[in-house]
């Protein structure tokens, strides 16, 4: 069979031990196939979303409900950007789990760290377009934690709001931010991270002296697998998105008003609960950013995977890395749990 272009983004062989679906979880190509859904069902309700406080929720009461396939659309885009959060933190814990970021790849997980926080921020600022009854709560509480950072916080409120004071110019702000400054951005360094990928030798594999085993496939049994995939994840983007459609309230009227009983979205539900504990900087913008260091220093600050234990899960010699990782996901997945707690 002679290679086409899809072909050639791929090497020509790949060690078959780590290319099996039970080391890779598919995670890395669900991430980049959820993202390409994500880039055509939003340029498709840019045709009609209308980025003002007056009109934002009309906008999207009329792509979900009078737009021909306009609710299908819509919750495409809600649920592919929910399962990507999903995907892309197994992603993660795949990398720390199975030592993949030992030197050449400690760029390239640096990368993907970067990667990873703007797809929150994609996702929170998605969130906040929404601008209705469900989203009051997470705007300004999000917003003003902001507020609280010592010397910059002040600045950096304006630059993301608009103003002192939230209004049309954060809506504004929101929307550039979320269309231009990280989508955009985002789509650079998804590029960046598959280039380094084949950069840094690929998948990682021990060195050839000590491999156990040499099979490899083709790049032909690569792209069926991920075309089976990709036909898979579609199938099940749909039903997800005919069974539970995506959250809609009624538009925002008074947003100086006291907030409703809507809470965080539920990947900072784990935030919200903390912040219950005490001093909002400490809880809301400290903890979070100290975990998100620990993670993007783990190549850096813990002992390095032995290149003999590469392509396995579990090597002992990254067992502290490990064990940090798993102890807050832990941590995070029980203060989530508690939070939807009445």
């Amino acid at each position: 069979m002679r290679p086409n272009f899809f072909h050639h983004l791929h090497p020509p062989t790949l060690p078959a031990q780590q290319s099996r679906w039970r080391y890779t979880l598919g995670a890395g190509g669900t991430a980049v196939f959820l993202m390409m859904v994500l880039l055509v069902t939003g340029m498709l309700e840019m045709f009609f979303y209308v980025p003002t406080p007056e009109q934002a929720a009309l906008s999207i009461q009329t792509i979900t409900y009078h737009v021909p396939l306009g609710g299908v659309i819509r919750n495409l885009h809600f649920w592919s950007a929910q399962i990507l959060m999903v995907v892309m933190t197994v992603h993660l814990i795949r990398v720390v789990f199975t030592g993949a970021y030992l030197p050449p790849r400690r760029f390239n997980y640096l990368l993907g760290m970067v990667l990873f926080v703007t797809a929150i921020l994609l996702n929170f600022t998605g969130y906040v377009l929404r601008w209705d009854q469900g989203i009051q709560w997470a705007l300004v509480v999000g917003t003003n934690l902001v507020e609280t950072v010592p010397v910059v916080g002040d600045s950096f409120y304006r630059i993301l709001t608009g103003g002192s004071q939230l209004g049309q110019a954060t809506l504004t702000r929101f929307y550039a931010w979320h269309v231009f400054g990280l989508f955009l951005p985002a789509v650079i360094m998804v590029g960046w991270h598959i280039f380094r990928v084949r950069r840094d030798g690929g998948i990682a594999v021990p060195p050839p002296a000590m491999r156990s085993d040499d099979e490899r496939i083709t790049r032909y049994e690569l792209v069926r697998r991920e075309v089976s995939a990709m036909l898979l994840i579609s199938a099940a983007l749909l039903v997800l998105s005919g069974v539970l459609p995506a959250p809609i309230a009624p538009p925002i009227t008074d947003l100086d008003a006291a907030v409703s009983d809507n809470g965080a979205p539920w990947f900072f539900l784990w935030v919200q609960q903390i912040l219950a504990w005490g001093d909002p900087l400490f809880w809301g913008v400290g903890v979070p950013l100290a975990i998100l260091a620990v993670f993007s220093l783990i190549p850096y600050l813990f002992p390095k995977p032995a290149e003999s234990e590469q392509g396995r899960w579990f090597p002992k010699s990254n067992r502290i890395a490990r064990y940090t990782v798993a102890a807050i996901s832990i941590a995070i997945i029980c203060l989530t749990l508690l939070s939807l707690v009445p």
